[in-house]
């Protein structure tokens, strides 16, 4: 159903979550370079992490979504990984190519230049795993740093409350 200002109304299934109605800008739904022109820099940004999302942690091809979406010198702030897109896609692509990783992305937050995906991951199936927020900057089309933030899910919670 097309709003009058040229948005979808999509229902959408993620990390196999119900989401709510989500509004979606229509240029959103194309693939295109100069999507900056067409909707604004936040809804690039939005389709680029998206588009990230999918390529890195969904079918986990670590070089193809590093070359694709990061820049070659990107910062990285997580103490056991050097600076570079070179070096993550060294980093990252024995972790990723673990059938026993698992990684569910459970909400993606994009507002301006920044991105924030929190995400269930666990190492086999008898791990109690951790949940993660990658917080990405971006900027000129690309992703340019790194921050990343993990805590354990533990044994005993002493509240009721999802980590997700």
């Amino acid at each position: 159903m097309r709003d009058t200002d040229g948005s979808l109304r999509l229902r959408a299934l993620a990390a196999g979550l119900t989401l709510s109605m989500v509004l979606v800008p229509a240029c959103l739904l194309s693939a295109c370079a100069t999507q900056a022109a067409r909707c604004g820099p936040e809804e690039a940004n939005r389709r680029l992490v998206a588009d990230f999302v999918h390529v890195f942690y969904e079918e986990r091809d670590v070089r193809r979504a590093f070359e694709q979406y990061v820049s070659a010198d990107y910062i990285q702030h997580n103490p056991n990984i050097p600076d570079g897109r070179d070096a993550a896609i060294a980093a990252l692509t024995p972790l990723f190519s673990r059938k026993e990783v698992e990684l569910q992305v459970r909400h993606v937050v994009v507002d301006g230049d920044m991105a924030v995906v929190h995400l269930f991951a666990r190492e086999g199936t008898a791990a109690r795993g951790a949940a993660v927020a990658d917080v990405f900057r971006l900027s000129h089309g690309r992703i340019v740093e790194h921050w990343d933030i993990l805590q354990a899910i533990p044994e005993n919670p002493i509240n009721p409350h999802p980590m997700f």
